[in-house]
């Protein structure tokens, strides 16, 4: 084999350019940074950081590199990728340049052993894992190490999650240090990204050990070299270049309703180029406009988090293929979407980071030279951009009680026998400890995690700067909603781009706005209809949880189902752009105890008209309430009054104006309700007496366990069922 060093330069381009053809067509030519990255990994081993534009061409370089270094008897590539969809559009542009690509990820356990074999067997060129498979025991301590002695080439994929500065930074990824330093010397690294500005690019460099320290300045072709090798041999290389997009055209329509923009999407889907991707901000709100451009005759799929992976799958492929005018989705399809031809994306709803709109917009246009982008943003966008906030790294205290639990416990823990012990979501939880796992202070193991007993510090104010970050993005959001200023100079200069050179001409404050912000009356009274529509299931919970006992709470294993509430309804969710925008003005802090507004009592009487229970109930009880009591006992008067059922009373509370700490997880909130609540002699005795269903009425369902324990109690008082029913439901 030839030693890529001593074979003649241009010959070793040629070979380049010919990969690159097998991969991308036979007009295909390989840029100048382009071949300066490939060059870097292949010849010198070195260690590059490449922020380019959507569509520039990043894949090539690490596919063409992984060609090369295996004609040169280099072991298999390792790409770190974070999403299913990113992955699949890489392993088909792999095997168009004749690479074997596997995967290694949640969605083919069944598969791990037969991959590892094959790698292990040198039959494999391209190993794709996602960053999660980092930090999973088996894999980190039976595979990794294997990984990184016989890795040729490591990727970095979408390499701004790297950075707690990024828009969706991940901490998983940060494990990528610690594969860093297991790499034998002289293996070429490659982390590449589109969304970095110039604080992300720095802490990308530090925590990839490609510091920009020492830089030798501009290049002609656009980037920057950089002098100092961050633990490798070789120095490192850090390739920069423009973020304009000829291709795209920016528009903001503002509208004021949300039926008024479901009404401008249903009449200018048809006028919008090829197909594309409809963006919201809550899986609630993709699966409202799903259902509403169905309604309209469009071929639409919705595609989230909540999403199955094989509909994910037949859904990536429908917009491919071009089956499907759209995909409606959320940021779960953010990262890596390969679509050429897509030809618009709009947002229904604004992303709260100017960088994580430029990086979801950068999906279309990459293979058209007209694609449509517009943004219309919502007057909920910063009541869900808080919700995400709060979902930021614990306080010290909660970080200490859960550091104290684990050393406490002298074993290891599961994230469900934590939540027993801390007042954190899970989902928050298990990001709090990736965090620690990766500062030293636990670690993951079989059974759960441990503490290493290591000291550790909580870095407020680097907190604090994150958080200062993340509002100061808002604000730029909502400025480049009103911006009179070209629009993707706006976006460029959020991404410290150094190569702005003037006006973009393309976008509506340059060119002139083509979408005015009226719609047709047939279309928002169809869309105001569908909105309108309430009704939202409440599936009864069925298991207490997991380690009540080490709260004082004698309650274990499967509710028994003489004491379980039925299936209940709430008029709406608060995610909802529907009912949801009135909810949560209704029952936002502060607001105002009130008597019911009359609108919703249209809505609760038409959710009661279309439940199917199987016996009608015949009783009315409400829940005890410190915050809006009024509001609570006027809506299940009312629905009483309505419905000619008999009003029992009130569920009370044990301690009158103590007042219940927000949310919490499913533990710490039963605990919190678990004695709260009492049945009053009368309201027992008329329970007792009573023949069929109640309906247990309260303002919000959160966890659930506020209905579970007071359909409990009436339960055990003799009702014969409970339907619970809430105006609305957090998610």
């Amino acid at each position: 084999m030839s030693d890529p060093t001593t074979a003649p330069e241009s010959a070793l381009r040629d070979e380049a350019e010919a990969l690159l053809r097998k991969l991308a067509g036979e007009s295909a030519r390989l840029r100048e940074d382009q071949w300066t990255a490939i060059r870097a990994l292949v010849v010198d081993g070195r260690r590059a950081l490449v922020v380019q534009r959507t569509g520039w061409g990043k894949s090539a370089v690490y596919f063409v590199a992984t060609a090369l270094l295996r004609a040169r008897g280099a072991g298999p590539t390792v790409i770190v990728s974070p999403l299913l969809a990113l992955m699949r559009n890489q392993i088909g542009a792999a095997e168009r340049a004749g690479i074997r690509a596997r995967t290694i990820n949640s969605a083919n356990l069944h598969e791990w052993e037969e991959i590892q074999a094959e790698v292990a067997a040198g039959e494999v060129d391209v190993l794709l894992i996602s960053p999660e498979r980092l930090n999973n025991p088996d894999f980190r301590d039976e595979v990794l190490p294997k990984l990184a002695s016989a890795v040729g080439l490591l990727v970095v994929d979408e390499a701004h999650t790297v950075s707690d500065w990024g828009h969706d930074f991940r901490p998983d990824y940060r494990r990528i240090r610690t594969f860093l330093a297991d790499l034998p010397p002289g293996v070429p690294v490659l982390a590449t990204t589109a969304t970095a500005n110039a604080r992300v690019v720095a802490d990308v460099a530090e925590q990839l050990g490609t510091g920009a320290e020492g830089r030798a300045g501009e290049r002609a072709g656009g980037g920057v070299e950089g002098g100092t090798d961050g633990g490798a041999d070789a120095d490192t290389l850090v390739l920069r270049g423009t973020l304009d997009r000829e291709s795209l055209a920016l528009h903001v329509v503002r509208l004021g309703s949300p039926e008024e923009r479901f009404a401008f999407l249903a009449e200018q889907l048809p006028n919008l180029p090829g197909s594309g991707i409809v963006y919201t901000l809550t899986v609630a709100a993709a699966d409202e406009v799903t259902a509403f451009l169905r309604s309209r005759g469009f071929e639409v799929a919705a595609y989230s988090g909540r999403t199955e992976d094989a509909e994910r799958r037949e859904a990536e492929a429908d917009l491919l293929a071009n089956r499907v005018k759209a995909l409606v989705a959320t940021s779960a399809l953010g990262m890596g979407f390969d679509k050429p031809d897509l030809g618009f994306v709009i947002h229904l709803g604004a992303p709260n980071s100017p960088i994580a709109y430029y990086q979801q917009v950068g999906r279309a246009g990459r293979g058209v030279e007209h694609a449509e982008v517009l943004l219309l943003p919502g007057q909920e966008d910063r009541a869900i951009w808080k919700y995400f906030a709060s979902l930021a790294f614990p306080p010290e205290q909660q970080v200490r009680e859960t550091l104290d639990a684990l050393a406490a416990a002298g074993r290891p823990l599961s994230t469900v026998a934590l939540e027993a012990r801390v007042d954190l979501r899970r989902t928050r939880l298990e990001s709090m400890l990736k965090v620690l796992d990766v500062d030293g202070a636990v670690r993951r193991v079989k059974g759960g995690w441990e503490s290493t007993g290591r000291p550790w510090e909580y870095d407020a104010e680097r907190y604090a700067r994150v958080a200062a970050a993340r509002e100061e993005e808002q604000r730029a959001m909502i400025e480049y909603e009103h911006t009179g200023e070209c629009r993707m100079t706006f976006l460029r200069r959020q991404l410290d781009d150094p190569h702005i050179a003037g006006p973009c001409g393309r976008c509506d404050n340059c060119a002139g706005a083509r979408f005015t912000a009226t719609v047709s009356g047939a279309d928002t009274e169809a869309a105001r209809a569908a909105l309108a529509k309430p009704g939202v299931a409440i599936p009864p919970r069925k298991l207490w949880p997991t380690g009540m006992s080490a709260l004082g709470v004698s309650l274990t294993g499967k509710i028994p189902p003489a004491e379980n509430a039925a299936t209940g309804r709430a008029l709406g969710r608060l995610t909802d752009l529907g009912w949801g925008t009135r909810l949560r003005e209704l029952l936002a802090d502060g607001a105002p105890d009130q008597s019911l507004p009359e609108p919703m009592l249209d809505g609760i009487v038409k959710v009661l008209a279309a439940w199917d229970w199987k016996e009608r109930p015949t009783g009315v009880v409400s829940i005890g309430s410190h915050r809006r009591p009024g509001l609570i006992a006027d809506t299940a008067r009312r629905i009483a009054a309505l419905g000619r059922l008999e009003y029992l009373g009130s569920v009370g509370l044990a301690v009158p104006g103590q007042r219940q700490a927000p949310r919490g997880n499913s533990a710490q909130r039963l605990k919190q309700v678990h004695d709260a609540f009492v049945l009053s002699d009368g309201l027992a005795t008329a329970v007792a007496a009573h023949r069929g269903p109640i309906l247990l009425v309260d303002d919000q369902v959160d966890t659930g366990w506020t209905m579970t324990v007071a359909a409990r109690l009436l339960r055990q008082a003799g009702a014969e069922a409970v339907l619970p029913f809430a105006l609305a439901v957090t998610a």
